[in-house]
């Protein structure tokens, strides 16, 4: 089985205004999908951000995937 993304993805109103952040950094989802959205391999955010763990990348995308799965959609007229 794999790991959950709750475990990794946190979010603290003290933190980033509440972004959701990974455990234990000031490193926030939105920051990893826009580093891997403009074409950053995982090695590449790996490498420059030491203190992430491969897990941490992963968890990034667990979670925007839940949290796509559960986006509402409405059609305007």
């Amino acid at each position: 089985m794999t790991e959950d993304w709750r475990n990794r993805i946190t979010v603290n109103p003290e933190i980033l205004a509440g972004k959701p952040i990974i455990k234990g950094t000031r490193i926030s989802v939105e920051h990893v999908l826009d580093l891997l959205a403009n074409g950053w391999t995982t090695e590449a955010i790996l490498e420059n951000y030491v203190q992430l763990k491969r897990k941490d990348v992963t968890a990034v995308l667990k979670y925007a995937a839940q949290i796509l799965k559960e986006e509402k959609v409405y059609p305007l007229p």
